[in-house]
């Protein structure tokens, strides 16, 4: 079986967080060959019968059910009905259910939906999501997706929250502990806590895993594989993560050239940081901020 990596979805060339799509098809026959990809996934069965293999497990879900895909999880969808096949797919990076910093305490939360081996309930029926939020949220994902109202990714982040509360109360009622590989205990929360905050008001300097090990008062290689654990990514990679967040809001809202700002964020060169930034968003700075300052453009235009 040929398996695939689905590209992320680029919006005038900038990696968008969200996608939003409905599936169809007349009668029996493949819907989305087996691919896989770093998008939280969640498909609602709008009309017919469909089959999907998930990590090589099956599922039917057909009107009003709901499948949850995890993060680089392969997966692969059949139409069984005769008549019209549908569902709605919601796809969002696993990067909106966090801030980029202080949400260890989320974090806990939220590691089940991370890891293609995560555990945890994929198929949600009609019978379970009937007098929930769920369905409703759902609509408004789309509704909000399809007409790009002013404002609307906060909109779509609002909706997907309240989805995975759900989901996450839901598992608590029913004894499930998903996330029993990533557990952390409160001693460990409380150490990546202080990193959190550390890394927030210090990200300008020059901070190593080494100096974060020390400060949490453990070994190295026990604080690498405990942050590592806890947030799928380096410390590295996720001060550089910050770093670049912080440079977004530079681009947006300051003249200060690509340069200034490497060194505003704290990279000791602008190549570096264009190399981190082009990684993080697919795109180089100065294209960025260009794109950026056309869609303020766009919107203020419209509003005249």
């Amino acid at each position: 079986m040929m398996v695939y990596e689905e590209k992320k979805h680029i919006v005038d060339g900038v990696e968008f967080p969200y996608d939003c799509q409905e599936q169809n098809r007349a009668g029996m026959g493949i819907m989305a060959k087996a691919h896989y990809h770093d998008y939280i996934e969640i498909l609602y069965g709008i009309s017919g019968v469909s089959h999907i293999i998930l990590d090589g497990q099956s599922y039917q879900f057909s009107q009003g059910d709901m499948v949850l895909i995890n993060s680089r999880q392969v997966h692969s969808v059949i139409a069984l009905s005769p008549g019209i096949n549908r569902y709605l797919v919601v796809k969002f990076e696993p990067e909106v259910l966090y801030t980029t910093s202080q949400t260890i305490f989320e974090a806990k939360y939220l590691l089940p939906f991370t890891g293609e081996n995560a555990l945890g309930q994929k198929l949600f029926l009609r019978s379970e999501l009937e007098g929930t939020c769920v369905s409703e949220a759902i609509q408004r994902i789309w509704e909000e997706y399809t007409r790009k109202e002013y404002g609307y990714e906060l909109a779509i982040r609002t909706s997907i929250f309240e989805i995975f509360l759900w989901i996450l109360r839901s598992w608590h009622e029913k004894g499930l502990t998903p996330a029993k590989g990533h557990r952390l205990d409160e001693a460990a929360m409380r150490r990546l806590c202080t990193v959190f905050e550390y890394v927030k008001a210090h990200y300008r300097e020059d901070i190593t895993a080494q100096a974060m090990a020390e400060l949490c008062n453990v070994s190295y290689s026990y604080f690498s594989r405990l942050f590592r654990g806890a947030m799928q990514k380096t410390f590295r990679e996720y001060l550089n993560y910050v770093r670049i967040s912080e440079a977004e809001k530079l681009l947006l809202n300051t003249d200060l050239s690509v340069t200034e700002i490497a060194l505003e964020v704290g990279f000791s060169t602008s190549s570096y940081f264009i190399e981190q930034f082009r990684y993080f968003k697919s795109i180089p700075p100065g294209q960025f901020r260009k794109q950026l300052a056309w869609g303020q453009t766009e919107i203020t235009e419209k509003k005249e």
